[in-house]
């Protein structure tokens, strides 16, 4: 039986303390050598403080990480510990594949407003 990574759509990476407040790319996947990924979204899980303030992250394999999805506000997001929110490109949507080695990050343009919070950040998808 073949990996299920290439089967159907699952957990590419599961990323813990991510900085919700750094205004620089960070790194969530890496794609394989020899395969080609497809991102179908992103769950941020588990903030350590609230994203109040955090109006504009993006999400992308580009340096500065906004070619996949960009300007994607999070302030919702407030509940400590508990809370979680879904990241996917709008429906009919033009999104990118992130080819061999390439890296697939989040970066926030307007980050949260809290002195410190981390994240886990979940991306999903498949690859080929």
């Amino acid at each position: 039986m073949g990996n299920l990574r290439e089967l159907a759509v699952s957990l590419l990476s599961k990323t813990t303390g991510v900085d919700m407040t750094s205004v620089a790319k960070q790194t969530l996947y890496t794609c394989p050598i020899g395969k080609v990924g497809y991102v179908t979204e992103v769950v941020i899980v588990d903030p350590s403080a609230s994203l109040a303030g955090g109006t504009s992250y993006s999400f992308g394999r580009n340096s500065a990480g906004d070619d996949w999805i960009s300007a994607i506000d999070l302030s919702s997001l407030t509940t400590s510990g508990t809370g979680y929110t879904f990241v996917r490109p709008a429906n009919g949507a033009e999104a990118i594949e992130i080819a061999t080695t390439e890296i697939f990050g989040i970066n926030a343009a307007t980050a949260a407003t809290a002195g410190t919070c981390t994240a886990t950040v979940f991306v999903f998808g498949f690859v080929i």
